[in-house]
This record gives C-alpha cells, structure tokens and sequence, in this order.
C-alpha cells in the first residue's frame, strides 16, 4: 500500500513460447527467469500482492517457489498467441473481486524484463501518485533516433530517404526519442476494467529507464545478451 491505494502485481507467465520455448523459466544468472521478476515485485514496499497468472503447473511451482502467490489456472482461451495482456490482467482483477478483494491499481510486470528492480517499481509508483495521473508506463531511450529511418522501394533507391530538414545533421544533435519497454505497465483498477487497454487517453505519464535495464527477452540472441551483461557484472 502506497499513500492509501493498494497494488497488485500481475506477472503473465504462459508455458508456451514459440520463438524460445521455455523462456519464462530460461536460467540466467543462476536461477529463473521469472525469478528475477518475482524478486523485484516482492522488494517493492508499495506491493501489496504479487500473483503470477499461468497456464503451466511447472511454472506455478517456480513462481511458488520464489514467493509468488498462483491463485488460479489460467483459463486455456488466456493462454494463446492471440491472448492480449489486458485481458489476462482484467482475469486477475476479475478473480479478486468475486472474493470480495479489491484493488485501486494493477501493475504488470512482464517476466522478459529481468532487470528491472523493485526500485524502478518502486518509482513509478511514486511518479503515479505524485502527479496524480491514472497510468505511468515504463520508456527507454531509442538505440538509434527513427528520423534516420524509411522505408525502401523494391529498387532500393535511397532517394528522399532521409528528410531534408535532417542531412547533414549529427546523432546528437536529434531530438531524443523514446520507445516503450515492456517493462511496468501501472494502470487504474477501474478505468482498465473499462477502457480494456492500458494506454488510456488521458493521465498518462512515462517512467524512464536507461537502456541496458530495458532489455526485453523475447528470442535466443536478447537472452545471451542479458548473460553476457551478468557475466561481465555490468552495473544493472
């Protein structure tokens, strides 16, 4: 609980994974995963709950394992490539509520973000509650600015690839972009029921992280780059 408004930390964690199978439970750094997650959530003062919501028994026992709560079995039409991430939130809502528990704000933390800290969470939180908005979520810095991208033609002509008002122009001199990085998503219990969406219109505010700590693990090469970071004791 956090200045009278509870949270609870929603952790999406299915078994099926088809650009890296196993993903949520990978090693890294000696234990899984979805470990690392976990452990941020739980070191965060502010969380109130941590649930981890899967359709995978041998992920249920990890998540146990490493102090996550799985109250429930995902349901099987939750746990498909098509499954959107606001309705397996709106699930764990859902579950709550028939038990007469209820939360003022849900904040999602995906297992492929392994380094985000209880820290970073612990932030956003407070960016929410100070500036009064309803959402915040998580940004990094680009690796390379948009505005030095196209598209192509079939022929490969580079004519007019770059904008004019841009040649001759260094990186630095750019302005800064910034991309979303899958890593804290925090939203308003009652407008993400409704709205079904965790981009509301309005109340919005972004939590910026620097980029090594933005890793999102989604394939082979995202999950060796993380290793080389922790074996090489990068400062994350």
């Amino acid at each position: 609980m956090y200045e009278g408004k509870t949270f609870l930390a929603v952790i999406p964690a299915r078994g099926g994974s088809k650009r890296l199978p196993g993903k949520n439970i990978a090693d890294l750094g000696g234990k899984p995963l979805i470990a690392w997650t976990i452990e941020a959530a739980k070191s965060c003062k502010y969380i109130d709950k941590v649930i981890v919501s899967t359709d995978d028994s041998f992920i249920s026992s990890i998540a146990k394992d490493f102090g996550a709560e799985t109250p429930f079995v995902r349901p099987r039409e939750l746990s498909t490539d098509q499954a959107s991430s606001v309705d397996v939130v709106n699930h764990a809502i859902n579950f709550y509520s028939s038990k007469n528990q209820a939360y003022d704000y849900n904040v999602l933390l995906q297992p492929t973000s392994p380094f985000r800290t209880g820290r970073h969470i612990k932030e956003a939180i407070e960016l929410l509650n100070n500036d009064k908005v309803d959402g915040v979520i998580s940004v990094c810095p680009v690796d390379h600015s948009p505005l030095w991208s196209n598209t192509l033609p079939d022929d490969l002509s580079m004519d007019n690839f770059l904008k004019a008002e841009i040649m001759g122009k260094r990186s630095q001199d750019l302005p800064a972009y910034y991309r979303i990085n899958g890593a804290i998503y925090i939203n308003n219990v009652e407008r993400l029921i409704n709205e079904k969406t965790f981009f509301f219109t309005d109340l919005m505010k972004a939590y910026i992280m620097e980029r090594i700590v933005s890793i999102d693990i989604d394939e082979s090469m995202d999950l060796t780059l993380a290793r080389c970071i922790i074996a090489n004791a990068r400062n994350i």
